[in-house]
Protein backbone atom coordinates (compact mmCIF):
# COMPACT_ATOMS: atom_id res chain seq x y z
CA UNK A 1 0.00 0.00 0.00
CA UNK A 2 1.27 3.84 -0.72
CA UNK A 3 1.82 6.06 2.10
CA UNK A 4 -0.45 8.97 2.08
CA UNK A 5 1.29 11.60 1.39
CA UNK A 6 -0.16 15.26 2.07
CA UNK A 7 3.12 17.29 0.30
CA UNK A 8 2.09 19.52 -2.06
CA UNK A 9 5.80 20.46 -2.62
CA UNK A 10 6.16 22.17 -6.30
CA UNK A 11 2.54 23.77 -6.20
CA UNK A 12 1.06 27.09 -5.64
CA UNK A 13 -1.83 27.85 -4.06
CA UNK A 14 -4.03 30.86 -4.24
CA UNK A 15 -6.35 31.87 -1.19
CA UNK A 16 -8.73 34.46 -1.33
CA UNK A 17 -9.93 36.75 1.98
CA UNK A 18 -6.28 35.13 3.20
CA UNK A 19 -5.93 38.12 5.85
CA UNK A 20 -7.62 36.36 9.03
CA UNK A 21 -9.88 33.51 9.61
CA UNK A 22 -10.27 30.26 7.89
CA UNK A 23 -7.78 32.36 5.38
CA UNK A 24 -5.10 32.96 7.48
CA UNK A 25 -5.22 29.56 8.74
CA UNK A 26 -5.68 27.35 5.07
CA UNK A 27 -2.97 29.36 4.16
CA UNK A 28 -0.50 28.31 6.62
CA UNK A 29 -1.87 24.73 6.23
CA UNK A 30 -1.04 24.91 2.57
CA UNK A 31 2.78 26.62 3.41
CA UNK A 32 3.64 23.38 5.67
CA UNK A 33 2.46 20.93 3.17
CA UNK A 34 5.27 22.51 1.05
CA UNK A 35 2.90 24.58 -1.68
CA UNK A 36 4.11 28.33 -2.09
CA UNK A 37 0.88 30.44 -1.33
CA UNK A 38 -0.19 33.10 -2.74
CA UNK A 39 -2.33 35.46 0.59
CA UNK A 40 -5.06 37.78 -1.59
CA UNK A 41 -7.33 40.27 0.01
CA UNK A 42 -8.15 43.88 0.14
CA UNK A 43 -6.00 43.87 3.61
CA UNK A 44 -2.82 45.12 2.70
CA UNK A 45 -1.33 45.41 5.85
CA UNK A 46 -3.22 42.31 7.44
CA UNK A 47 -2.14 39.66 4.24
CA UNK A 48 1.95 41.00 5.81
CA UNK A 49 1.47 40.06 8.80
CA UNK A 50 0.01 36.40 8.20
CA UNK A 51 2.48 36.23 5.26
CA UNK A 52 5.35 36.81 8.02
CA UNK A 53 3.96 34.42 10.29
CA UNK A 54 4.05 31.95 7.48
CA UNK A 55 8.13 32.98 6.27
CA UNK A 56 9.23 32.69 10.27
CA UNK A 57 7.67 28.66 10.22
CA UNK A 58 9.71 28.71 7.25
CA UNK A 59 6.85 28.86 4.51
CA UNK A 60 6.84 30.57 1.23
CA UNK A 61 4.34 33.07 0.06
CA UNK A 62 3.50 36.01 -1.56
CA UNK A 63 0.71 38.91 -1.40
CA UNK A 64 -1.57 39.79 -3.83
CA UNK A 65 -3.90 42.84 -3.17
CA UNK A 66 -7.35 42.59 -4.87
CA UNK A 67 -11.06 42.91 -4.04
CA UNK A 68 -12.94 39.92 -5.01
CA UNK A 69 -16.13 41.41 -6.00
CA UNK A 70 -14.46 43.66 -8.72
CA UNK A 71 -13.71 42.56 -12.40
CA UNK A 72 -11.22 44.97 -13.01
CA UNK A 73 -9.24 44.36 -9.85
CA UNK A 74 -9.01 41.27 -10.59
CA UNK A 75 -7.71 41.64 -13.73
CA UNK A 76 -5.15 44.24 -12.98
CA UNK A 77 -4.50 41.62 -9.68
CA UNK A 78 -3.80 38.45 -11.70
CA UNK A 79 -2.23 39.97 -15.73
CA UNK A 80 1.43 39.07 -14.46
CA UNK A 81 0.38 35.65 -12.19
CA UNK A 82 2.17 33.11 -13.00
CA UNK A 83 1.31 29.54 -12.61
CA UNK A 84 -1.41 28.45 -9.84
CA UNK A 85 -2.18 24.93 -9.15
CA UNK A 86 -4.76 25.35 -6.79
CA UNK A 87 -7.50 28.09 -5.70
CA UNK A 88 -9.33 28.65 -2.43
CA UNK A 89 -11.90 30.56 -2.56
CA UNK A 90 -12.57 31.31 1.05
CA UNK A 91 -13.24 35.33 0.58
CA UNK A 92 -16.99 35.68 2.19
CA UNK A 93 -18.76 37.94 4.60
CA UNK A 94 -21.87 38.20 6.71
CA UNK A 95 -24.29 40.77 7.63
CA UNK A 96 -26.97 39.21 10.22
CA UNK A 97 -30.23 41.14 10.37
CA UNK A 98 -33.48 39.46 10.04
CA UNK A 99 -35.25 39.63 6.33
CA UNK A 100 -37.47 42.90 7.30
CA UNK A 101 -34.21 44.79 8.27
CA UNK A 102 -32.12 43.84 5.24
CA UNK A 103 -31.22 46.24 3.08
CA UNK A 104 -30.84 45.84 -0.32
CA UNK A 105 -27.14 46.77 -0.12
CA UNK A 106 -27.00 44.77 2.51
CA UNK A 107 -27.78 41.53 -0.13
CA UNK A 108 -25.81 43.09 -2.79
CA UNK A 109 -21.98 43.45 -0.35
CA UNK A 110 -22.80 39.76 0.44
CA UNK A 111 -23.83 38.42 -2.61
CA UNK A 112 -21.19 40.45 -4.97
CA UNK A 113 -18.36 39.04 -2.24
CA UNK A 114 -19.45 35.61 -1.56
CA UNK A 115 -21.14 34.56 -4.86
CA UNK A 116 -19.90 36.97 -7.48
CA UNK A 117 -16.62 36.93 -6.16
CA UNK A 118 -16.04 32.84 -6.18
CA UNK A 119 -17.20 33.38 -10.05
CA UNK A 120 -14.68 36.34 -10.83
CA UNK A 121 -12.03 34.39 -9.26
CA UNK A 122 -12.80 30.69 -10.75
CA UNK A 123 -12.93 32.05 -14.16
CA UNK A 124 -9.83 33.91 -14.19
CA UNK A 125 -7.58 31.07 -12.51
CA UNK A 126 -9.32 28.31 -14.76
CA UNK A 127 -8.70 30.35 -17.62
CA UNK A 128 -5.24 30.41 -17.01
CA UNK A 129 -5.04 26.55 -16.24
CA UNK A 130 -6.90 26.04 -18.89
CA UNK A 131 -3.78 27.78 -20.91
CA UNK A 132 -1.22 26.45 -19.19
CA UNK A 133 -2.68 22.42 -19.70
CA UNK A 134 -1.63 21.13 -16.55
CA UNK A 135 -4.90 20.81 -14.95
CA UNK A 136 -5.75 21.98 -11.11
CA UNK A 137 -7.74 21.75 -7.63
CA UNK A 138 -10.88 24.91 -7.08
CA UNK A 139 -11.77 24.75 -3.71
CA UNK A 140 -14.45 26.49 -2.69
CA UNK A 141 -15.22 27.71 0.88
CA UNK A 142 -19.41 26.84 1.28
CA UNK A 143 -21.05 26.18 4.53
CA UNK A 144 -23.67 23.76 6.27
CA UNK A 145 -25.47 27.04 6.15
CA UNK A 146 -25.70 26.80 1.89
CA UNK A 147 -27.36 22.94 3.14
CA UNK A 148 -29.39 24.27 6.06
CA UNK A 149 -31.63 27.08 7.33
CA UNK A 150 -30.76 29.25 10.35
CA UNK A 151 -32.21 33.02 10.91
CA UNK A 152 -31.09 36.25 10.19
CA UNK A 153 -28.19 35.53 7.77
CA UNK A 154 -30.52 34.75 4.87
CA UNK A 155 -28.29 36.29 1.97
CA UNK A 156 -25.09 34.69 3.46
CA UNK A 157 -27.26 31.37 3.47
CA UNK A 158 -28.17 32.35 -0.33
CA UNK A 159 -24.73 32.81 -1.22
CA UNK A 160 -23.26 29.65 0.12
CA UNK A 161 -26.10 27.68 -1.38
CA UNK A 162 -24.65 29.36 -4.36
CA UNK A 163 -21.34 28.20 -3.81
CA UNK A 164 -22.22 24.80 -3.99
CA UNK A 165 -24.22 24.53 -6.92
CA UNK A 166 -21.70 26.44 -8.58
CA UNK A 167 -19.16 23.85 -7.55
CA UNK A 168 -21.25 21.39 -9.34
CA UNK A 169 -21.68 23.34 -12.38
CA UNK A 170 -18.37 24.39 -12.53
CA UNK A 171 -16.84 20.89 -11.92
CA UNK A 172 -19.37 19.75 -14.98
CA UNK A 173 -17.73 22.11 -17.59
CA UNK A 174 -14.33 21.95 -16.68
CA UNK A 175 -13.44 18.28 -16.08
CA UNK A 176 -12.49 18.05 -19.86
CA UNK A 177 -9.41 20.51 -18.94
CA UNK A 178 -8.32 18.41 -15.97
CA UNK A 179 -9.54 21.07 -13.42
CA UNK A 180 -11.53 20.04 -10.44
CA UNK A 181 -14.04 21.68 -8.60
CA UNK A 182 -15.20 20.75 -4.90
CA UNK A 183 -16.07 22.39 -1.97
CA UNK A 184 -15.86 22.28 1.94
CA UNK A 185 -18.68 23.54 4.25
CA UNK A 186 -17.66 23.58 7.49
CA UNK A 187 -20.40 23.50 10.53
CA UNK A 188 -19.94 25.82 13.67
CA UNK A 189 -15.99 26.66 14.23
CA UNK A 190 -14.79 28.28 16.57
CA UNK A 191 -12.56 31.76 15.56
CA UNK A 192 -11.22 34.65 17.36
CA UNK A 193 -14.04 36.84 15.82
CA UNK A 194 -16.76 34.05 17.40
CA UNK A 195 -16.19 33.35 20.58
CA UNK A 196 -17.93 35.57 22.67
CA UNK A 197 -20.98 33.94 21.10
CA UNK A 198 -20.24 30.95 21.73
CA UNK A 199 -19.65 31.61 24.94
CA UNK A 200 -23.27 33.16 25.71
CA UNK A 201 -25.79 31.39 26.52
CA UNK A 202 -27.32 31.30 23.36
CA UNK A 203 -23.99 29.92 21.55
CA UNK A 204 -24.03 27.37 24.08
CA UNK A 205 -27.81 26.31 23.75
CA UNK A 206 -26.58 25.76 20.11
CA UNK A 207 -23.67 23.49 20.48
CA UNK A 208 -26.25 20.99 22.56
CA UNK A 209 -27.94 20.66 19.37
CA UNK A 210 -24.77 19.54 17.71
CA UNK A 211 -24.01 15.60 17.86
CA UNK A 212 -20.52 16.09 18.71
CA UNK A 213 -21.67 18.49 21.43
CA UNK A 214 -18.59 20.79 20.48
CA UNK A 215 -17.75 23.16 17.97
CA UNK A 216 -15.57 22.61 15.62
CA UNK A 217 -11.78 23.65 15.39
CA UNK A 218 -9.64 25.05 12.31
CA UNK A 219 -7.38 22.12 12.71
CA UNK A 220 -10.43 20.04 11.85
CA UNK A 221 -10.53 21.07 8.65
CA UNK A 222 -7.10 20.88 7.50
CA UNK A 223 -7.43 17.41 6.19
CA UNK A 224 -10.84 17.87 3.79
CA UNK A 225 -8.11 20.98 3.19
CA UNK A 226 -5.17 19.27 2.08
CA UNK A 227 -7.30 15.90 0.41
CA UNK A 228 -8.99 18.21 -2.21
CA UNK A 229 -5.83 20.46 -2.52
CA UNK A 230 -3.26 17.13 -3.20
CA UNK A 231 -3.26 14.62 -6.05
CA UNK A 232 -5.07 12.01 -3.62
CA UNK A 233 -8.03 13.18 -4.93
CA UNK A 234 -7.55 12.69 -8.75
CA UNK A 235 -11.58 11.52 -9.16
CA UNK A 236 -13.44 13.85 -7.09
CA UNK A 237 -14.81 16.74 -8.52
CA UNK A 238 -18.54 18.27 -7.89
CA UNK A 239 -17.72 16.54 -4.60
CA UNK A 240 -19.00 18.29 -1.19
CA UNK A 241 -17.24 17.57 2.16
CA UNK A 242 -19.53 18.50 5.00
CA UNK A 243 -17.31 18.96 8.73
CA UNK A 244 -19.57 19.72 11.05
CA UNK A 245 -20.11 17.63 13.72
CA UNK A 246 -23.18 16.35 12.65
CA UNK A 247 -25.29 19.24 12.47
CA UNK A 248 -26.73 18.24 9.06
CA UNK A 249 -27.70 14.77 10.38
CA UNK A 250 -29.35 16.19 13.52
CA UNK A 251 -32.72 16.15 14.33
CA UNK A 252 -35.39 18.74 14.04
Amino acid sequence: MPSWNWQLEGKVALVTGASQGLGAHFSMVLAQAGAEVILASRREAALSEVAQSIRVAGGRCQTLTLDVSAEASIEAATATLGRVDILVNNAGIVHEAALLDQSEADWDSVLDTNLKGMFLMTRAVARAMKKRGAGGSIINVASVLGLRQAGAVLPYSVSKAGAIQMTKASALELARYGIRVNALAPGYVATDLNMAFWESDAGKAMIRRIPQRRLGQLTDLDGPLLLLASDRSSYMTGSVIEIDGGHLVSSL
